[in-house]
Formats: C-alpha cells, structure tokens, sequence
C-alpha cells in the first residue's frame, strides 16, 4: 500500500477508535439506550416509531427504515453534508489528534484549506464588524437604533453583534481593505461574499451602513452574515450569497445558539426575522429560529426534526404569512414532525409584540396554535366560501397537502376534511395527485447485493467473517479459496485481502470499508444481531471457527473425489488399467479419510 494512503488509514482509525459515536449522534438526535445499543428517531428519513440504532461497541449506526449506515466519518458526512476531508479535520479537532496534511490527498489539501480560508476570513470579520459597533464613532447611529429595539448589550456580545459602515464613514472598502491588511487574499474576501468586484476593476464592500448578525454553522463557526440597514436604501435585510460553506437552504439563524433550549422544550417556534429572534431571545423566549432570507424548505424541517417533536410557525397575519404556512405544510408532513401555526395580530410581529404586550401574550399565542393541515382548511374556507365554486377550489388547492402524506396520514386526512367538508371521501381524494414511489437504485458492481441469498453454509462464512476476521488466515489456510467458487463469496475474500495490508483487520474496519448499499445493510444487520462484541467468548469463536474448517476439509475431500472420479472415467475410456488402478487406490484413501472405514475394492480385485 501506498505510504500516504497507509497513513491515512492509520490517522482514520485513530480518529474513529477516539470519537464515541453515541456522544457525536447525540448531539443531535434524542438516543435511548436500548439493550446494548441506543435508538431514536432516523435523522435521514421521516418517522415516528425509532428504527436508527446505534452500537457504541462497534462504533456503527444502522438504521433499519432507510438502510442508512456509517461510521462517525459517514455521520458527520450525511447529517452535516460535508466532504471526508472536512469530516476527518473535524472529528480529529475534537479528538484532540494533529493531522498532518499528507495523511489527505493533493486534492482534498487543497479542497480544505480552500475552506478553512473562507471559515478563517469570516471569522475575521465577525470580529471587525463587532469591534465596529462597540468603538466606531460611525457606529452610534447603530447603537441607537439596538437600543431603542431593546436589545441590551449583553445580547448584543452573545450574538456577536456588528456593524459594517457605510461610504461617508469608512469609504467602500473599508472592511475589505482591513482583512487584506490583516493578510486576507482579496479573492478569499469575495468568495465568502463579503466583496463584491467592480467591472472596472477593484472590490467593494457587500455590506455597508448595516447591522450585521453572524451566521453559524452547527460546528459554531461563522460561515455567513445577515445584516439590516440603517440609512436609506435597500434592500432592508441582507444576507451573504451563497457559498462553498454557506447553503441557506439548509442553515437557520439560530439553530446552533438555541439548540440545547430546543432539544430542552421539545418544540421550536419559527419567525420570519432575526430581529423577531432576538427580541424573543431577550425576553427569555430561546427556543426560536429562522430561516436566512428564504421560505422553510424539507432540509430545514430535517433539521429541526432532530432536535423536537413540535415546531410552531410564528407568521405575520397576512397574505405572505399564510403563503408562508401553506408553502411549508408538505415539508412537514413528509418528514412527519407535527407543525402548528400562530399567526400574529394584524400590524404586528414577534418582535412588536413581545415588546408591546410582554412575553405571556406570545406564549398564549403559541399555546393556541392550530394544527397546520386545519389551518390551512379553515384558511381556505374564509378565502373561497362554502358555494359550490368554493368548495372545487378548496379541494384542488387541497390537493398538494394530500399528496404529501404517506398513506395513512392521506387517509385520515380525507376522511376528516370530507366530515367537516360535507362530501365524500371519493370526491375528496378524486383529484388526488398520484405519487410514484421512490425507485430504488440498482445496486452497484461489487456491492454483493447477494450476502443474504447465498446459500447457508456459504452465509455462515461470511457471518463469522465479519464478526471475527482474526480467524480469516485460518480459513485461508484451510483451502477456503479452492472451496468457495460463488462469485459473491469470492469478492468478498478478495476484499478482506485487500483491506488488510498489514495483517490486522477489525469488524469496524470492515464496516467501514464496505461500499454503501446491500452490503454495508447486511453487515449492520449481523453486527446489531450480535450484540456489541466488546466482551466476545474467545471459546465459542473458536469452536465455531474448528467447525468452519472441518467443512471445508470435508467439502475439499468431496471436490477430490469428485476429480478422481473424472479422472477415473477418462483413463477408463482411454483403455489404461494401470492409471484406472491408481485412481482408484486414491479414491479409496480419500474415502477412507471421509467414512473411517476402507473400501473393499482392491481387495476384492
């Protein structure tokens, strides 16, 4: 093996034997122990009875709904969408292990550090734009402006408050000329949406004459920033575009800060503004998000559901308030996390209210919320009339909610709507929109997609393989290859060759080195089966590898006598009784090897 791939390997399982993969899920997903593992809720597909396991002894998660399986790299990889290098750094950052640069490949060297320039670079300017507002003389417009919002200073330190000034005070690249100064590449400064370059040539700054919140990843690190303008202009709020660290599709302002007082509570409230967030944050409410300038979306929803069991939409009254509900109530029925909605008194906002009629008005508020499928039905019911033209309306728009059940949720749907409705269930459900189920992948070359279907013994083969690979020089040396023709079983052989260059070979390490698919599924399968396999009984191992190898002795004594018995029919075809004679003096050892008893036929000659 390759000596950078060698130690790759070895900084990996590191890492991995370091990270306890029930404190990392935890983190966030509610587990409960179970036995020997701990369950809850799949993080990767909708559901409300637990099927995600995971076995603290093997250091795996499996989850037996979905099929999704890791290790601590996979976890980090599928739940916080990062690539394997950033997913190494992270947990070996936690783990408190160096990682030395040539344990990755040239590509992802420079894939991460390409990264952890942007992260260093916003990082940076969070800390610039705080100072602003703290010391900038420029800045006493914006200290106002939080003052009279109520936002005291201790809030404005805990959310890393800042302040990007404009033109007249600090020209238009103040803060882009101060990270350069501080060693910051200008193209770094703009991939991170913090510049923006002239046609003519030359950078300015995104964000001018605002109040600027950092946005945080669920690491705690600044990826992105939103801001809210002062003076004149537009437009009133702003958020960094989009980048390589920043997806606001999937990130809500928030989150990371509120996570334990949400995962505390069991329930979310959802605002439209950060500082609807804030005010509520400082009036004790902190179990609030929201979404960076863009409508809730699935992603957002899965995230949540990881940390409650209950999210309240806490709109505006309005047209764009209902639209808002209306546009999520897919989301939350395919991932199945119950939503209610509370819609604010006209004119108002979180933020108004709290300050207006105190924190218990917003509490109620919450409290009463309605269900968010029945708030829909009785929106639509106001907009459109119980007439006959109405009602038509009502079940075509109805149509998208229906559809995003799954079966049981849709059925209990129709049949409560068409109740309150006043029509039947098939008049209710006849416009319903079809919905293909998921097509599953065919699995891919090399993934043995076949383990479960091989024959027994075969199977049992690769069982003990995987449970105890220690004993895998065993089988070799007891003829394993000559016996094992299945095309399944001898990928299999031929994998466990390769992952082990230097002769140790762990059923963690197997886990982990098995492509995802059937194989992974099925290994996860034996290894939760089996328990955590911390305290193994060495005599039983053994005693089941003995067994092992008296089949395949016995299977080797078969396929020889099988041949003698070929050869046998050819030599007597060809008319040589001496060769005839020989063969059959072989065949009769070999069955005397088989049976303990002679055969006569010499004898008897």
């Amino acid at each position: 093996m390759n000596s950078s791939f060698r130690q790759q390997d070895e900084i990996k399982n590191r890492v991995r034997e370091s990270t306890d993969i029930v404190r990392l899920i935890g983190e966030n997903i509610e587990l409960k122990k179970v036995g020997a593992n701990y369950v809850g809720l799949c993080p990767f597909h909708a559901e409300k009875t637990p099927s995600f396991s995971v076995n603290p002894g093997r250091q795996f998660f499996h989850c037996f709904g979905c099929g999704e399986s890791g290790d601590v790299f996979t976890f980090m990889m599928k739940y916080h969408r990062l690539g394997f290098p950033e997913a190494l750094k992270e947990l070996a950052g936690r783990a408190g292990i160096d990682l030395p640069e040539r344990a990755l490949s040239p590509a992802e060297q420079q894939q991460l550090r390409r990264r952890d320039r942007l992260y260093a670079v916003n990082e940076a300017a969070a800390a610039l734009y705080q100072q602003n507002l703290r010391q900038l003389p420029a800045a006493a417009d914006a200290r106002s402006y939080l003052a009279d919002r109520g936002i005291p200073d201790e809030f404005t330190t805990r959310y890393r408050l800042g302040y990007a000034p404009g033109p007249d005070h600090g020209g238009w690249n103040f803060i882009t000329g101060l990270l350069q100064k501080n060693g910051h590449a200008v193209v770094d400064i703009e991939r991170a949406g913090l510049a923006v370059q002239k046609e003519q040539g030359g950078y300015y700054d995104r964000f001018r004459d605002r109040v600027l919140f950092p946005i945080y990843d669920m690491s705690g690190r600044v990826v992105a920033f939103g801001g809210r303008i002062l003076g004149e202009g537009g437009p009133k709020y702003m958020n960094s575009p989009e980048s390589s660290i920043f997806d606001k599709g999937r990130l809500l302002f928030g989150l990371y800060q509120h996570r334990d007082t949400i995962r505390r509570q069991r329930r979310a409230l959802v605002v439209e503004g950060n500082f609807d967030l804030l005010s509520l944050a400082v009036h004790g409410v902190e179990n609030v998000v929201a979404p960076l300038g863009t409508s809730l979306t699935r992603p957002h929803v899965r995230s949540l559901r990881g940390y409650c069991d209950q999210v309240v939409l806490l709109f505006d009254g309005d047209a764009a308030g209902f639209k808002a509900a209306m546009r999520s109530v897919p989301f939350f029925l395919s991932e199945r996390v119950e939503a209610r909605v509370a819609l604010l008194p006209d004119g108002q906002d979180p933020d108004s209210m709290v300050r207006e009629q105190g924190v218990d008005a917003v509490r109620a508020l919450v409290d009463q919320a309605d269900p968010l499928p029945e708030f829909v039905f009785e929106a639509l019911v106001r907009r459109h009339g119980l007439t006959l033209d109405g009602k038509n309306r009502i079940v075509a728009e109805l149509q998208p909610l229906l559809a995003a059940g799954d079966g049981d949720q849709r059925a209990l749907m129709i049949a409560h709507f068409s109740e309150k409705f006043g029509v039947s269930p098939e008049r209710m459900s006849r416009s319903e929109v079809s919905v293909r189920p998921p097509v599953s992948p065919e699995p891919a070359a090399g993934e043995w997609a076949a383990f479960a279907m091989l024959p027994r013994r075969y199977r049992q083969v690769v069982d003990f393989l995987l449970l105890y690979p220690e004993f895998f020089d065993d089988l070799l040396a007891e003829g394993l290859e000559s016996v094992v023709k299945e095309p399944v079983l001898v990928d299999f052989i031929k994998f466990l060759k390769e992952i082990r260059p230097e002769g140790n070979c762990t059923p963690e390490r197997i886990f982990s080195s098995l492509p995802e698919g059937e194989a992974r599924r099925y290994a996860a399968k034996i290894f939760m089966e089996a328990g955590n396999g911390a305290t193994g009984d060495e005599t039983g191992s053994r005693d089941m590898c003995n067994e092992l190898k008296s089949w395949l002795r016995e299977e080797q004594r078969v396929l020889e006598e099988a041949n003698l018995l070929q050869q046998i029919r050819v030599a007597q075809e060809a008319g040589d009784r001496e060769k005839v004679m020989e063969l059959l003096r072989r065949k009769q050892e070999c069955g005397r090897k088989r049976t303990g008893f002679c055969d006569n036929l010499l004898k008897n000659e």
